[in-house]
């Protein structure tokens, strides 16, 4: 039986959380999140590859061990090795990891001092007060611990991140699509909004009556539960875990329902009033007066209907939509063809899968200008990261090639820590070589929100200091962002002409929406970047443009749709 590339990306994950937990070398560690990063942003199944014969191990980070290990779980649906660590450490201290605050060596203090094991345990320590006299926690930090629980969700509702839910959608919507008699398909609701996060799957045809789609959602080889099954609806549940609801709608209403099921609850419940208002109805079947059908069809008829001009479904959350679309004011927002190329890269020279030559073809075969080279500063060892002298070989090395490059040009950079006191991981005399540099936190997520926002501030004093990396160090569903003063970091970066980064990881995405239409009203440009590790990484820009277009950015608010000379004017400081 087939499985599903997040599966076996999950099982490598909850492995590496367990094996960190019990404070297992580092690289090991690593290997396994390497591969499941490898796994999981595959556009073809594993259980594909492996019946073509091909061989695993030459994927990146797959060597001939995680090969075997994944061939095992296309197999028997387990990962031996998983289960022999879940047998000595408790697969739910996996699962706290994810709560914000808490990360392997604070769960294992958690594990030893206290005998926690699940999130019950965890729950019912904070409500007794013991978890605040350990070593490094204290009262806030149970506090905080507190509201987190309060928050997580169960089993039920659980959210997955908008590249699994792609990965999930992609091969059934291809599969729908072949069935006789349809005609339009698309998966509708979070999923078409971009959202980081996708809950069920929504996904709307139309079809010629009689059209056995059903049927044939039905005997899907994914799905791994018919919750109902009927002529115009049908809800599934995958192996993935996730839900499916399809619904067949006629063509003269199509436009209404992809509008219903596409808008969140907040913004369908505010354009339903302004159709009130205006003596119409309007459903998910149509729009009516009275009991006359006078649109539907299309969503550009539904918006028209209650005299707005079409709002991108990345746009719709009734945050601010109606009155920009009333006053003519949508942004024209940016799109993947604007990008003239990526800001952040990584190659094998510290933590990168790909040479310096591979990621610099794999640009120029996406018809990019740019590219740039951002490999990891020293302070980051696990990722054997670059010290003076390797970074300026790095830089000969980029100016030799690019006096054999005539299409693209690649520039010179490095991803530099921001140390505890916001000095720069590397001396000045050496980062006045490069063509700009890309800064982060990397450690000490936990101080508090004033100690981390000076340190940021102090970092951008530094007249080498170009893009903030990352800005919240969030990691969707693993970590929570560290406590920062995000306005007063934009505030000073638009005072001295520094730039914010949205991180298109589908992990990070960061910045957030919010935080990009932030960026935008205060006049601070972004630079979307993929933070790529492999060349097959570049394709990550997609989920960095779908959180830019949430954040209501358009081309202008973004420094990589320039071209080169005008990008390196803007990186100069003033």
């Amino acid at each position: 039986m087939a499985r599903l590339n997040a599966e076996i990306a999950d099982k490598f994950n909850r492995l590496a959380d367990l094996l960190e937990i019990e404070g297992a070398n580092p690289f090991r560690v690593r290997a396994y999140r390497n591969a499941a990063r490898t796994v999981g942003s595959m556009s073809r199944s594993m259980a594909d590859l492996i019946a073509e014969g091909r061989d695993l191990s030459e994927l990146p980070d797959i060597g001939d061990d995680l090969a075997e290990k994944i061939e095992t779980i296309v197999r028997t649906g387990r990962l031996p090795l998983l289960e022999e660590v879940e047998q000595r450490t408790p697969a739910a201290l996996s699962d706290l990891m994810k709560i914000g605050g808490l990360g392997p060596k604070r769960v294992q203090t958690l594990h030893r001092e206290l005998g926690i094991a699940s999130a019950e345990d965890l729950r019912r320590a904070a409500d007794q007060g013991r978890i605040r006299g350990l070593e490094g926690f204290g009262p806030k930090l149970e506090q905080t611990i507190l509201s987190r629980l309060a928050g997580t969700p169960g089993s039920k509702g659980k959210r997955h991140r908008l590249i699994d839910a792609e990965a999930v959608a992609e091969p059934l919507v291809a599969y729908l699509r072949e069935t006789k008699g349809l005609k339009d398909i698309v998966v509708a609701g979070s999923y078409r909004r971009r959202r980081e996060t996708v809950g069920d799957l929504d996904i709307l045809v139309t079809a010629r009556k009689g059209t056995p789609v059903m049927d044939r959602l039905a005997a899907y080889d994914q799905v791994s539960e018919v919750i109902s099954q009927g002529t115009t609806r049908s809800t599934v549940i995958l192996r993935s875990g996730m839900q499916v609801d399809l619904r067949v709608v006629p063509q003269v209403a199509y436009g209404a329902a992809l509008h219903y099921f596409t808008g969140s609850k907040a913004h369908n419940i505010a354009v339903r009033k302004l159709a009130v208002d205006r003596g119409l109805k309007l459903n998910e079947y149509g729009v009516f007066r009275g009991d006359k059908r006078v649109g539907g069809r299309s969503e550009k008829e539904v918006f028209g209907s209650v005299d707005l001009p079409y709002i991108e479904p990345e746009l719709r959350e009734n945050n601010g939509e109606f009155e920009a679309g009333a006053k003519g004011r949508l942004p024209r927002l940016i799109t993947l063809d604007r990008i003239r190329g990526d800001l952040h890269c990584h190659t094998t020279a510290t933590d990168g899968r790909d040479t310096l030559e591979d990621i610099v073809e794999a640009a120029r075969e996406r018809g990019y200008e740019y590219v740039s080279i951002n490999d990891h500063s020293r302070r980051v060892a696990v990722a054997h990261g670059l010290d003076t002298k390797r970074l300026l070989a790095q830089i000969r090395a980029i100016d030799r090639l690019n006096e054999r490059l005539d299409d693209i040009v690649v520039l010179k950079s490095v991803e530099v820590d921001i140390l505890d006191d916001g000095a720069l991981d590397l001396p000045d005399d050496v980062l006045k070589e490069l063509d700009f540099t890309v800064c982060a936190v990397h450690y000490r997520f936990n101080l508090s929100r004033r100690k981390q926002t000076e340190r940021i501030l102090r970092a951008m004093d530094n007249p080498h200091f170009n893009i903030l990396a990352h800005p919240s160090g969030r990691l969707i569903g693993r970590r929570e962002p560290y406590e920062v003063d995000m306005e007063r970091i934009m505030k000073r970066a638009a005072e001295c002409g520094c730039f914010l980064e949205l991180n298109a990881q589908p992990d990070r995405l960061d910045m957030d929406d919010s935080a990009c239409k932030m960026a935008r009203d205060m006049g601070v440009k972004v630079a979307i970047s993929t933070d790529a590790h492999r060349t097959g990484d570049l394709d990550l820009m997609r989920f960095g443009i779908g959180q830019a277009r949430r954040g209501w950015l358009e081309p202008d608010d973004v420094i990589n749709t320039r071209p080169l000379k005008e990008l390196k004017r803007l990186l100069k400081r003033h």
